[in-house]
């Protein structure tokens, strides 16, 4: 019921955002002094989720982000997302790097299939083709959601992810592999649980994409970046204002940073950068 855990919570905070808990080490306010760089990481991300529980219904972990902290860092990541998890959060994580079917397999028995890793959804890439999403979807049919990434964000997507491969996109081209391994794997809420990664710098693309495949639930990426804006980011909801979330990161886990201020009241100001985030939403989406 994992997308089902997203909807009703999106539906009940009338928010549709997800926090993405990615931080630059110059993010991190001075005055936190935990021990190690991991413990003072693990300390901003434990305030900020219990900051935000009532507001924000989601929360972003990245796997490699921690796993290049070493064992400490994944302990911790361990630890956070199960602390999530409690606090109610949907929790989705980045999985890392898929780059044979050996890896996806892999990855899908552990974290998936393991209780190392606690979380609700996996985002991935499919740019190895169908063997990347493959072993994933037996436990999608159970209770699982699995994110991959249709269009990303970054600046240079287009080089590659824009190319035409006969009459389509390559990113569409990735569109139906998504579609045509989701269309039979259903939440209650009418959405597969094989949903899709979209960019918010990439307006025609969301709009044909959510016109195109109407029961794909969309992860809008890359809000923060130059190109990306909120009325971007309504493209991706049905007309009910369902069928998507809206990731935001650094815009509020470093809100105290961008105001100019030393920090030592992060958490209120990711609050208030939370609620600004809602707000511009909301003036593009209503959510029924």
């Amino acid at each position: 019921m994992s997308i089902d855990k997203l909807h009703d919570k999106i539906r009940k905070m009338k928010n549709p955002s997800m926090l993405d808990l990615t931080a630059a080490a110059d993010a991190i306010p001075a005055h936190i002094d935990q021990g190690s760089a991991v413990e003072n990481y693990a300390f901003f991300c434990r305030e900020l989720m219990n900051g935000l529980k009532d507001s924000m219904p989601a929360v972003r972990f990245r796997f490699d982000a921690f796993a290049l902290m070493g064992g400490e860092g994944l302990a911790a990541l361990s630890a956070l997302m199960q602390e999530a998890q409690d606090l109610g959060y949907y929790v989705l994580l980045d999985a890392p790097g898929i780059l044979t079917p050996e890896d996806a397999q892999m990855t899908a028995d552990t974290i998936f299939g393991g209780e190392a890793f606690p979380c609700d959804g996996l985002l991935i890439s499919p740019y190895i083709g169908s063997d990347a999403i493959k072993p994933f979807l037996s436990y999608c049919k159970a209770d699982k959601d699995l994110f991959v990434v249709v269009r990303s964000a970054n600046k240079t997507a287009m080089e590659l992810q824009d190319l035409m491969t006969g009459t389509r996109l390559v990113h569409t081209a990735a569109m139906d592999i998504v579609n045509r391994h989701g269309e039979t794997i259903f939440g209650k809420n009418g959405y597969s649980r094989v949903c899709a990664v979209v960019s918010a710098g990439a307006p025609n693309s969301i709009r044909a994409i959510r016109s195109g495949y109407k029961f794909t639930y969309l992860l809008v990426d890359g809000l923060e970046y130059p190109s990306g804006n909120h009325k971007n980011c309504s493209y991706a909801f049905d007309r009910f204002g369902y069928g998507a979330v809206v990731c935001a990161g650094t815009s509020i886990t470093a809100a105290w940073k961008e105001n100019g201020t030393d920090g030592t009241d992060f958490v209120a100001q990711a609050v208030e950068a939370a609620d600004r985030m809602k707000k511009n939403l909301q003036r593009y989406v209503t959510i029924l």
